[in-house]
């Protein structure tokens, strides 16, 4: 299997227009035939990218099925280039979900829905959206795999673990992150480069991510999207401007990261599984965590 050649990614940072799904549609149209023209092979959009940050009150207004023509339009679009984007998704049994949906060669490619669903601050995901209940990845090309977490999915540092460990070698972050978001005491910036730095270098796993600008309602969004390699360094970044930046990854660079910090080999799922039965068969009753 051919790894040789290196895999163009970009990453577009943009100010979506709350609850107008057109007008957002428009943008993304623009920015994907842009990275094509740049030569990406894989392009991310920040979370709820179609749809802006505060849209879950309106989610039976602005919410799209998979089927949607509209996102059949985008798939078009993005021809053979994997392009993921943010919704919210009108799922089976009448559910909403905050989700990612990667499309590619006119269709749909794979959808990752928000597992961890951010209620605190000025956050009120479960108020409007279903949790999801998978963590997977997809092919992209040669030995290059992606998986996608949404914004607060990072914050659960189980499921980056499950991540890596279900093969995938290029992790997807759509990120919807403001500055008051969380309380005047949390340093979002500050932490979310810590967080993505972390994550990289220890699971020798490149990231992308994404956030969006501008000002919505009371929420100012910072932006700081950018690509890491597998050691957690930085290769491009963006401020709080609307645009889009490419970078090229070298997989020989993730074999070397991998080999030299070997997290994934040494994960020892067996009894990571032995160890979390045990918490649930105990974790229900009061004053009980450990058996002696």
């Amino acid at each position: 299997m051919s790894t040789s050649r290196p895999l163009r990614v970009a990453v577009a940072q943009v100010e979506s227009v709350l609850g107008d799904v057109g007008a957002n549609i428009a943008r993304h149209l623009d920015l994907i035939a842009r990275a094509r023209t740049e030569g990406a092979e894989v392009l991310l959009f920040p979370e709820m990218s179609l749809t802006g940050h505060s849209a879950g009150a309106d989610a039976l207004t602005v919410a799209l099925h998979r089927d949607d023509p509209a996102i059949h339009a985008l798939a078009d679009a993005a021809g053979p280039m994997v392009t993921a984007f943010g919704l919210i998704e009108e799922s089976v049994a009448a559910q909403f979900h905050n989700s990612t949906m990667v499309v590619r060669d006119g269709g749909v490619a794979f959808i990752h829905r928000k597992i961890n669903l951010a209620t605190y601050g000025k956050l009120d995901d479960h108020k409007h959206f279903a949790a999801g209940r998978f963590v997977e990845t997809f092919p992209i090309r040669d030995a290059w795999r992606g998986s996608v977490l949404i914004c607060n999915d990072l914050w659960n540092p189980a499921l980056v673990h499950l991540a890596a460990t279900h093969g995938a070698t290029l992790l997807l972050a759509p990120i919807s992150s403001a500055l008051e978001a969380v309380g005047a005491e949390f340093d979002n910036p500050g932490g979310w480069d810590l967080c993505v730095r972390f994550f990289s270098m220890v699971y020798g796993l490149p990231i992308l991510i994404s956030n969006r600008v501008g000002v919505e309602g009371e929420l100012s969004f910072w932006g700081g999207s950018g690509v890491f390699d597998p050691f957690g360094m930085p290769l491009v970044r963006l401020a709080a401007e609307e645009d889009l930046v490419v970078a090229d990854l070298d997989y020989e660079r993730v074999r070397r990261a991998r080999f030299a910090l070997p997290t994934v080999r040494d994960s020892n799922l067996d009894l990571i599984k032995r160890e979390v039965d045990r918490l649930a068969d105990v974790i229900g009753v009061p004053g009980m965590f450990r058996r002696d």
